[in-house]
């Protein structure tokens, strides 16, 4: 059964008041940040969580997960001092009637078992096949955002090599073969190094001042190719097609509501959900994971060709 977006808001009017806190208000990362924002605002309209919780996010965030956070106007934003930052170390509860404690959750074994959607909803209170899968996409940030539109070619192809860990980049040749192959189609633009071969042919990204312009590089393009990264939720947010690659993580786990977005399983001998690197060995078994052929790239140009014809 699915609770519908009028039960939701029915269920939010008589939400109980008691005051809650959130520790650790869904970590350092801006994927991690977007996802746990829409389980927020789901929580809150479900009135499983009271308006206005107050979350706090540990200090010295890059400034896109401080911008996201800035538009959370359901929620109050505070600082957690480094002193409480550790889970093993007691948080004052004070005035709070409820503490959702997310300190190292990234560690939690649920967290790397299951999309990241539903581990954050459970933690706050909601059962997740309840809520619809249009909720459980990333509509409040679609919402708030105002996309700024890049000084780009109209119709081009953005590819996202790079990820917050290196375990989940893409290798370079993989990366100028999908430059290679989407060139034909439309004007490239890349977040990456454009190779020596293609300098004036790909576009080299400007650097996103704010979060507006990461928006509008995103909401602007005809098509995304992403490895494992923040720019897949961003594509779902506005409904540009996508193709992401997914070396540690069950695609399942991150992108299971998107349904403009084609997912590729990579095979590697990491343990799954590997959020780092626990030695050079890691990223060199993540590395071998592109290259299940070897040098023969038809698997990649096949998911290229069936994720263009989608666009």
């Amino acid at each position: 059964m699915f609770v519908s977006d009028g039960a939701m808001a029915t269920a939010a009017s008589g939400a109980d008041r008691a005051t809650v806190a959130v520790l650790n208000g869904f970590g350092r990362a801006l994927g991690d940040a977007i996802i746990g924002l829409q389980a927020l605002h789901v929580a809150v309209r479900l009135g499983a969580v009271p308006l206005h919780p107050v979350l706090f996010r540990l200090p010295g965030l890059p400034p896109m997960v401080e911008a996201v956070h800035a538009m959370a106007d359901f929620a109050r934003i505070r600082t957690l001092p480094w002193e409480f930052a550790a889970p093993e170390t007691s948080f004052p509860a004070g005035r709070f009637d409820r503490i959702v404690d997310l300190r190292d959750f990234a560690f939690d074994p649920d967290f790397r078992r299951s999309p990241m959607i539903d581990f954050f909803l459970r933690r706050l209170g909601v059962e997740p096949r309840l809520v619809p899968p249009s909720s459980r996409r990333n509509g409040w940030l679609a919402q708030h955002a105002r996309p700024e539109p890049p000084p780009l070619p109209g119709g081009y192809v953005l590819v996202c090599p790079k990820a917050s860990t290196t375990l989940r980049d893409m290798p370079s040749i993989i990366h100028e073969r999908i430059l290679e192959w989407t060139l034909p189609m439309a004007p490239v633009v890349t977040q990456g190094c454009v190779p020596d071969g293609l300098g004036g042919k790909v576009v080299h990204a400007p650097s996103c001042a704010s979060f507006a312009a990461l928006c509008g590089l995103v909401r602007h393009a005809r098509w995304v190719i992403s490895t494992d990264t923040a720019m897949v939720h961003l594509a779902d947010a506005f409904e540009v097609p996508c193709l992401a690659f997914f070396p540690t993580h069950r695609p399942e786990w991150r992108v299971r509501d998107y349904p403009r977005c084609m997912s590729v399983a990579l095979r590697t001998g990491l343990p799954l959900g590997a959020e780092f690197a626990r030695g050079p060995g890691d990223e060199a078994l993540a590395r071998a994971a592109w290259f299940p052929e070897g040098r023969d790239f038809t698997w990649l140009d096949r998911a290229l060709a069936i994720s263009a014809a989608q666009v």
